[in-house]
């Protein structure tokens, strides 16, 4: 049985401790409605009754149309001017009904009556919805049907048959002519825009989300009932009260201990999945920092969206969590620490599985697109896609539920969710800063061969740089067949053997026609020189600012093997066995997957160049003796790497070779006499 070692320093579980805590204090502390139902299914429980007095409430669509309405209805609101009813006095007293005198009172009695009901123009009446308006008066506002007031005509035809009344046997017409009474009526209602506005907004204000009350001991829905809509609102309701309501009736410190053992269990398999996954993680603290921050922040955004409004779920940008991870780790972990991310919002969200699951799926398919649209325009290809997934996996349940409508407001923010996921990647960069990483494009960047560093071995050591892009090409095929971190391999190759700037001549591929460098030197001595380029390979690396990262490739691509070459010489030579230690790199051996493979492919690389036939068995037993030999020197005591994925190793290389080395067809010389 394989032994178990965890993390023996103290500090891995310190911030692991401190997620627990935060965690804990996140924890919901009401009750969890405990049914779980479906529009269209039985209910699978007893028979349900209220426990307490309850309000129904409407459901979306219900409120939505009201609000609709209350828009689309505006009734006017109109005060009375009290200078028109003055004015209109004023003009009554400057007429002279000569003997007339009752036709007088009778006419101030009558619009003293008109002006009391009011008056409006002719297109106000008309324009009045339902027939309604507000009219102030005394401080007070009434609501008033338009028909209880009176319009111009409606007002001069009551003064006409005032006057008719009071003057019989005279004509009414040439008295009102001779007296002007044709115009003595104005409107004295004016209309108010600014208070009609307030009103109409006001009247949003006052649309309730209930409609009627369930009281207690009522059914609410008996067992093996089919869920139909209307007992689906029901339970809605009676879930909203007794998760906003009902206190928890249990004894405190159980919850508390409840609580912490689910806080405990989320830290408990988000530390075994890191372990699992890649263990020596735990040894490179500022990334294991780096886990448990996306995780933590992920567990207080599901904390803070569910208590500030539920909705906006499906606006977070869940997915970041993928791509914030991709720069620096493989899709194994990634996966892993996405899956566990996801977790709490099981525990925050009302509808906690459907949104687990829109954002597992829509997550998982970002992995796969991300690393081909991950470039200038083509990142919102990803969020298109993401938007897609996610809004195929929400349809899914809504067909379940029976949809009758499309509710556009949720696909919108699944819409400005997926587009967030592409807008705040650039926090990466901060975040690599933060934290001392080396995220994939900074990797890319420093691959680029127009790069001052490799400039430099390109022009004062051109056959190593020439090795050096080979040794990437091969590199690059091995790691993509055993799921490698291909941007940084291929940026490990061409530094790995940077530190021939020094000294170009002393390599072979450098070598100028005629001069052999190594001649009158002792085999040890050589050896040293040859040994000198790692040295000089990292004062360089850190002279440049290369990332530790790419630096820790060029200490293990020799790692502690000797220089075969000159160990042999001067053991042929007579040498003495026990004074062989100038003859080894005094480097580090290889502990992760892309190390190894460096050092495999340095030396079948270099070693290749030698041979005479590239024929299958030729290249198939090279391959072989210098992996083998690598193995048997102990090399890859320390590696993560399995003998299944050394195997795969073994056969790209031989692949790839075999394909580089191809024999070529040999062209015929054309005959003097051949036309």
């Amino acid at each position: 049985m394989e032994k178990i070692n965890f993390p023996k320093k103290f500090k891995v579980y310190v911030p692991l401790i401190l997620i627990f805590v935060v965690l804990l204090l996140l924890m919901p502390r009401s009750l969890r409605f405990g049914y779980d139902y479906t529009k269209g299914s039985p209910w699978k429980y007893e028979t349900l009754i209220a426990q307490f007095d309850f309000p129904i409430l409407k459901t979306d669509e219900q409120y939505q149309r009201e609000l609709e309405n209350a828009g689309a209805r505006v009734i006017p609101y109109y005060r009375y001017d009290d200078k028109v009813s003055a004015k209109t006095a004023e003009a009554l007293s400057a007429m002279d009904f000569g003997l007339l005198a009752d036709v007088g009172q009778a006419v101030s009695d009558a619009v003293s009556e008109i002006y009391s009901i009011g008056v409006i123009s002719v297109s106000a009446g008309q324009d009045a919805e339902d027939g309604v308006i507000y009219v102030q008066k005394d401080r007070r506002a009434f609501k008033v049907p338009v028909s209880e007031v009176c319009t111009l005509d409606k007002a001069y035809e009551l003064l006409r048959e005032k006057v008719s009344a009071v003057s019989a046997g005279h004509n009414v017409d040439s008295l009102y002519d001779a007296t002007g009474l044709g115009k003595l009526i104005e409107p004295n209602l004016v209309f108010d825009q600014q208070t009609t506005d307030l009103v109409h907004e006001e009247n949003f204000d006052h649309i309730s989300r209930t409609q009627g009350v369930v009281r207690s001991g009522m059914v609410i829905v008996s067992e093996e009932e089919m869920v139909t809509a209307e007992i689906e609102q029901l339970l809605d309701s009676y879930k909203a009260e007794y998760e906003a309501n009902v206190g928890y009736l249990g004894p405190r410190p159980l919850q508390w201990i409840g609580n912490g053992m689910i806080a405990f269990f989320l830290v408990l398999v988000l530390f075994l999945a890191i372990y699992y996954c890649n263990s020596r993680i735990f040894d490179e603290f500022n990334k294991y920092l780096y886990i448990l921050m996306v995780f933590l922040l992920s567990a207080v955004c599901s904390s803070v969206v569910a208590k500030v409004d539920p909705n906006l779920f499906y606006m977070m940008p869940f997915m970041l969590i993928v791509f914030y991870q991709l720069a620096f780790f493989s899709r194994r972990m990634v996966f892993s620490v996405y899956f566990i991310s996801l977790l709490p919002m099981l525990i925050f969200a009302p509808d906690g599985m459907e949104l687990f699951l829109i954002y597992l799926v829509a997550g998982t398919v970002g992995i796969l697109v991300f690393e081909r649209f991950n470039k200038g325009w083509l990142q919102f290809v990803t969020a298109f896609i993401l938007f897609v997934v996610m809004v195929m996996v929400w349809l899914a349940f809504r067909f379940v539920e029976g949809m009758t409508s499309v509710d556009y407001h949720t696909i919108f923010d699944m819409a400005l969710g997926a587009v967030l996921s592409v807008a705040g990647y650039p926090l990466i960069y901060l975040f690599e800063k933060i934290f001392r990483l080396v995220s994939t494009s900074k990797l890319v960047e420093l691959s680029d061969t127009s790069n001052p560093l490799l400039r430099m071995l390109a022009d004062k050591a051109p056959g190593t740089f020439q090795h050096s892009l080979q040794v990437m090409n091969l590199a690059d095929a091995v790691a993509r067949s055993v799921d490698a971190n291909v941007p940084l391999i291929r940026t490990a190759a061409l530094y790995h053997d940077v530190g021939k700037i020094a000294n170009p001549q002393c390599f072979t591929e450098n070598e100028t026609p005629g001069v052999k460098y190594h001649a009158g030197l002792s085999p040890k001595e050589s050896s040293q020189e040859i040994i000198r380029h790692v040295s000089d390979g990292v004062a360089l690396a850190e002279k440049y600012g290369l990332p530790e990262i790419v630096r820790e490739f060029i200490t293990t691509h020799h790692g502690t093997t000797p220089t075969a070459y000159f160990l042999n010489t001067y053991l042929n030579a007579g040498g003495d066995p026990e004074q062989t230690a100038d003859f080894y790199y005094d480097g580090v051996k290889p502990t992760t997957k892309e190390q190894v493979i460096l050092m495999f492919c340095d030396a079948v690389e270099a070693a290749s160049r030698a041979l005479k036939d590239y024929s299958q068995e030729n290249i198939s037993a090279l391959v072989d003796r210098i992996v083998d030999g690598k193995i048997s020197d102990g090399q890859l005591v320390d590696a993560d790497i399995s003998l299944k994925e050394i195997a795969v190793i073994k056969e790209t290389m031989k692949t790839y070779l075999q394909q580089m080395y191809h024999s070529r067809v040999a062209y015929p010389k054309r005959r003097k006499n051949a036309q």
